[in-house]
């Protein structure tokens, strides 16, 4: 009885210090459908910034500055004098409307009436919570946004489309 013990002992010993074989994944489809949507983004934002620079290559007349974060801009309403620009936890008073790549009005300044916005402290388009810290009270700027700076993939449900690109128009009224 003794040697069976121990004869199952060092058996199962020697089974259980053996190497485990890595079991591989079944699919690497989650993979594939991840480096597939990447790819097809960045080609969607490739497209959209042609759009973009063909618009601005169009509109002649104006010089537009390229921000780090994704976005176009060019002042309307440019103010000279060195006054303070918003800053984190400001309440900031702006209009603003919304144009397509076309000019063609998305939404007016009236539709979305005067905004009342704590600067970085709450939701808001991700390219104009950036821009509207460059302003001066009184100026006006014209923003052009690509989607994934605006409402990206799903668009706003109502006039923004899917990956559309945007052009707003900002007028900064007041610093609180």
């Amino acid at each position: 009885m003794r040697f069976r013990s121990f004869f199952l002992f060092v058996f199962l010993s020697f089974i259980s210090c053996s190497e485990q074989e890595v079991r591989k994944p079944i699919s690497s489809s989650k993979t594939h459908t991840l480096l597939s949507t990447v790819k097809a983004l960045k080609e969607i934002n490739k497209i959209e910034e042609a759009k973009i620079e063909n618009y601005i290559k169009k509109d002649s007349l104006h010089d537009y500055i390229r921000s780090s974060n994704g976005f176009w801009y060019q002042y309307i309403n440019k103010i000279e004098l060195d006054t303070i620009t918003p800053k984190k936890g400001d309440l900031v008073k702006i209009t603003y409307d919304f144009l397509d790549l076309n000019n063609l009005t998305i939404y007016t300044k009236e539709e979305n009436s005067i905004r009342e916005y704590r600067v970085d402290e709450e939701d808001f388009i991700p390219a104009l919570q950036i821009g509207i810290k460059l302003m001066k009270v009184g100026e006006t700027i014209k923003f052009i946004i690509p989607s994934y700076n605006a409402y990206g993939l799903l668009g706003d449900e109502r006039g923004i489309g899917i990956n559309q690109s945007i052009i707003s128009r900002v007028t900064l009224i007041n610093i609180k």
